[in-house]
């Protein structure tokens, strides 16, 4: 353990590090990559809302490998975002003239990169009126959002715009002056219609099946409770291209900066991410799009059967071990995977029971897929949190895992061990680990879930009950049998007891 001296001397050595900015780029480490491209002759092309780790490990990154071979530098990115959190984002990222330090891990090692295709971000305003202006400049071609896929406000049983979502109400009512992100697009929008500049592409990057469309059922509805004129034109004029987007990005955490102190960067907000990346767009903008296939990026017309693959099997996947991960008081997926009973029950349940539904893509077969997302779950450099993976529930399980229970019960094959994953979250839901230690609050909805969490250990129902979530699988007898029986189990026997007999079936 240091002591006193020591840990003087260290703080010293961090302190001593200059802050990342532009005028420090030459002075970074030997071995650090860093922008070869001139940033004061950059110019804006797009607008990203939502502007957290897996963008900039993502989308900013496809467009900065863009940017090193002398290409796409009038397509820099404005952040953005709509919520007060947002704020402390932008005054950190300001402070270091916009550049983020991706730490890519693998295995045998990491690589070190400083990204700057992003060279500035509005200020967050309640009535976001700084973003609607930076949308209606004309130079902005495509705006580009990951608000996470959840917010979104679509039902995610029957996929229908909730129009009487209190947020949407308010930005029907006060439509130049509105609170949510699809607001603020419809508002600049409008703006663009009436002084001739012209449409933009608006484009979702976030874990959603069929995010592109689902993006465009929000701001033609929205715009329609306002001006019915308005949401014919969007209907009419701007595009939607729907994507599948891949990189596991943990949360930052001071395990993360002190990583990248240690390298000798001094950075407020760096990003690690796996080395894997993936993103496969739909080739439809209406106001033109950087050349993102040059960086790696895939277009097709068909997403549809790439993002089933990763949405099913990747996101489902993190679903299946994650939740009783955290139950069995597990930190990490990585670890996760090391499990006796998690480890092969991932492999059980997705071959078994998720996989048969997918299609293979041009490059990989669904079986080929699994064991490349068990290789990346298990890199032992990803700190990525059971916390993390299962935050959000209420969105994550009827988006990756509950469409592959209605496929299990519409082609006769198995749905045992995804049954055993939703009587696991149930159990998670109550709020305690089976060590006895509280489970914070990890979902928008936590004390609705709680409350029906707790009675179901008695009236299993209630739980299914939830129509939200699980639509009409409460009366299907196969699956309803099967949540009762394995959630008996865990509450009576622990769920190690229930992992064995599933995998010993």
């Amino acid at each position: 353990m240091d002591g006193p001296r020591q840990l003087d001397e260290r703080k010293m050595q961090i302190s001593a590090i200059p802050s990342l900015s532009n005028s420090t780029l030459p002075k970074l480490p030997k071995g650090v990559k860093i922008p070869n491209y001139d940033r004061s002759n950059l110019t804006a092309g797009i607008v990203h809302i939502g502007l957290g780790n897996f963008h900039r490990a993502h989308q900013s990154w496809y467009l900065h490998r863009l940017m090193q071979l002398g290409k796409a530098h009038d397509w820099a990115i404005i952040g953005a975002g709509v919520k007060e959190f947002d704020k402390a984002q932008r005054l950190k990222l300001l402070a270091q003239d916009f550049l983020t330090t991706l730490l890519e891990l693998s295995p045998v090692g990491h690589i070190v990169e400083v990204v700057g295709s992003m060279i500035d971000y509005v200020p967050i305003e309640a009535n976001n009126g700084a973003l609607i202006t930076q949308m209606t400049k004309p130079e902005i071609k495509i705006v580009t959002l990951t608000v996470t896929e959840g917010g979104y406000y679509i039902d995610p049983v029957s996929k229908s715009f909730d129009s009487s979502h209190p947020d949407i109400v308010y930005d029907a009512t006060h439509p130049e002056a509105p609170k949510t992100a699809f607001g603020a697009m419809v508002a600049a929008l409008r703006l663009r219609r009436d002084s001739g500049v012209g449409p933009f592409t608006c484009q979702s990057c976030d874990n959603l099946q069929g995010n592109g469309a689902a993006l465009r059922k929000v701001i033609v509805a929205l715009a329609g409770l306002s001006d019915p004129k308005l949401s014919e034109w969007i209907e009419e004029n701007c595009s939607f291209p729907n994507s599948m987007v891949d990189c596991i990005v943990p949360a930052t955490t001071a395990k993360e900066l002190a990583l990248v102190h240690d390298l000798g960067i001094s950075d407020e907000v760096p990003v690690t991410h796996e080395d894997f990346r993936q993103w496969v767009i739909e080739d439809d903008f209406c106001a033109g799009r950087p050349d993102w296939d040059i960086a790696g990026a895939t277009f097709t017309n068909d997403v549809h059967n790439f993002e089933m693959m990763k949405i099913r099997i990747l996101n489902g996947g993190h679903q299946v071990i994650a939740v009783p991960g955290e139950l069995l008081s597990i930190e990490t997926i990585e670890q996760c995977m090391k499990n006796s009973l998690l480890g092969p029950l991932f492999k059980k349940v997705i071959l078994s029971e998720v996989a048969p539904h997918v299609k293979a893509v041009p490059s990989i077969t669904p079986e080929n897929y699994v064991d490349l997302v068990h290789k990346r779950f298990s890199n032992p450099k990803i700190i990525d949190t059971t916390r993390r993976v299962t935050f959000d529930g209420s969105s994550r399980q009827p988006g990756f895992l509950i469409p592959s229970i209605r496929d299990g019960l519409a082609n006769a094959t198995p749905i045992e061990g995804l049954a055993l994953i939703q009587a696991s979250w149930a159990r998670m839901c109550e709020g305690t680990r089976e060590d006895g230690t509280l489970i914070e609050p990890n979902d928008p909805f936590w004390d609705e879930l709680q409350a029906n969490a707790k009675a179901a250990r008695s009236n299993p129902s209630v739980w299914l009950e939830m129509s939200q979530i699980y639509g009409n699988l409460a009366t299907e007898p196969q699956f309803a049998n099967s949540f009762e029986t394995w959630l008996g189990i865990i509450w009576n026997q622990g769920l190690d007891k229930a992992i064995e007999i599933y995998l010993e079936v």
